[in-house]
């Protein structure tokens, strides 16, 4: 993302990624569902609700591929799912046409 001229913050814990998200003020997030303590579906739920964060773009990026997870995650207002694996150039495509549109 870098690469691309993005400014990239990274977290390891959904806590940590609503903490980053309220003083970095991102235009988009990456996100994996698999995080410790609080998920990413979790985090995804918590942004939606913030009426603040209404345009704030959300990216999953998870080896969870069955339709099941991949429906929750749209279901709670990712707008995009992409399953591992996936190529770096399928993600920044992806982040530039949501940024973008």
């Amino acid at each position: 993302m870098e690469q691309n001229r993005f400014d990239v913050m990274v977290v390891h814990s959904g806590e940590d990624a609503l903490t980053a998200i309220e003083a970095f003020e991102p235009d988009l997030v990456l996100l994996d569902v698999m995080l410790p303590a609080v998920d990413g579906f979790q985090v995804c739920q918590s942004i939606r609700g913030n009426p603040l964060r209404k345009s704030l773009k959300i990216v999953f990026l998870s080896a969870m591929t069955r339709d099941l997870d991949i429906a929750k995650g749209n279901t709670l207002g990712a707008d995009a799912y992409i399953t591992k694996p996936f190529s770096n150039a399928e993600v920044v495509r992806q982040v530039k046409d949501l940024l973008s549109g």
